[in-house]
């Protein structure tokens, strides 16, 4: 991918990867996914949009679904290729707002950690849309939402309960919420879960 391509989306990912630019890259799983994984059980093919290296693809492997990381930057990509890899773990080098037909109605999970808060506000319907586009009919979401960054400006970009509701509640049925007790350093009480599912 070249960085024009990645310049459409507001950002230039791959240069920040080339240049480890990469402050939301912990080296491991989001928190508030490991600790979903020891209540729920995530099985079937699942989506991860905004991969990175794929830190998050990893643990839902090896959970036992077969996850598919998305992302724009080769070499996040390159780096989650070669660091230990699980059974059922994929990565792929992609754009979410340009996906091949055959990518429709595939998955029964998208996961969402950080793609949501680093695309541009005013992609949001185009994310949700997206993603609607992915899932199977009754299939899951988990989000992990940053409320308020730190940041004064983006990315990453903060969002209000209230405007989830706006964008996800006409595609996507709420089951359950909750304001994760795990998170990463400086992130405790600025994020929020949501478990929906996609309307039928």
């Amino acid at each position: 991918m070249n960085h024009r391509s990645n310049e459409l989306e507001g950002t230039d990912w791959e240069t920040r990867y080339q240049n480890g630019d990469t402050p939301w890259d912990k080296g491991v799983a989001a928190p508030p996914l490991v600790d979903f994984l020891t209540r729920y059980q995530i099985r079937g093919r699942v989506l991860v949009p905004g991969s990175g290296p794929g830190h998050d693809v990893r643990i839902l492997a090896s959970h036992g679904a077969s996850a598919t990381g998305l992302d724009l930057s080769d070499t996040a990509i390159h780096q989650a290729l070669n660091s230990p890899r699980v059974a059922g773990e994929i990565h792929e080098r992609g754009n979410l707002f340009a996906l091949p037909s055959s990518w429709s109605g595939r998955f029964d999970w998208v996961v969402e950690h950080t793609c949501f808060c680093a695309i541009d506000p005013d992609r949001r319907a185009d994310y949700v849309h997206a993603i609607t586009g992915v899932l199977k009919p009754g299939g899951e979401l988990f989000a992990i939402f940053y409320l308020n960054p730190e940041a004064d400006q983006g990315p990453p970009f903060g969002i209000t309960k209230e405007e989830i509701g706006r964008l996800f509640d006409p595609k996507f049925e709420l089951l359950e919420e909750w304001v994760p007790m795990q998170a990463f350093s400086g992130r405790k009480g600025r994020e929020l879960c949501q478990l929906r599912r996609r309307n039928s």
